[in-house]
């Protein structure tokens, strides 16, 4: 995902920002940390204009908080990514929900990033649970749900 990332700020004029964790690449069109503290993670994504991230639950919550578009690339266990298909099935959940893109690969990837300035952003979603589903889970847990 780096390097479609990497490429494809070669031909763009947006200023990207990468965390790319323990990856011995070394990007040339971006700026990069190996990591960033979730503060540092937060603040950035709050700047952004879009987020790219793989399929994890933290990065499509936050950007759907923050209301911002979301292109997300799921980590595949067959390309030795990820242990299991988690990711692939979070991407196949949330594929019609309003402000995250799905990109199956690295193609798919750069095309949603040449259309970057018609993405759609979420109407947002609150910190917290909404109180029908707590009450919903309230009566299941106390054997009140059928």
């Amino acid at each position: 995902m780096i390097q479609a990332v990497d490429e494809w700020a070669a031909t763009s004029d947006e200023e990207v920002v990468a965390q790319i964790g323990p990856s011995g690449l070394k990007p040339l069109h971006l700026k990069y940390q190996q990591f960033l503290t979730p503060d540092e993670f937060t603040a950035y994504m709050d700047q952004a204009r879009a987020i790219i991230a793989h399929a994890g639950m933290g990065s499509i919550l936050t950007a759907l908080q923050l209301q911002k578009p979301i292109v997300i690339l799921p980590r595949q266990a067959a390309l030795n990514e990820h242990r299991n298909d988690h990711q692939l099935a979070t991407a196949g959940r949330f594929r019609e929900t309003r402000g995250i893109h799905v990109a199956m690969d690295e193609t798919e990837l750069l095309a949603v990033l040449q259309n970057l300035n018609t993405l759609s952003a979420s109407d947002g979603v609150g910190p917290y649970a909404s109180a029908a589903l707590i009450t919903t889970i309230r009566d299941f847990i106390e054997g009140r749900s059928v």
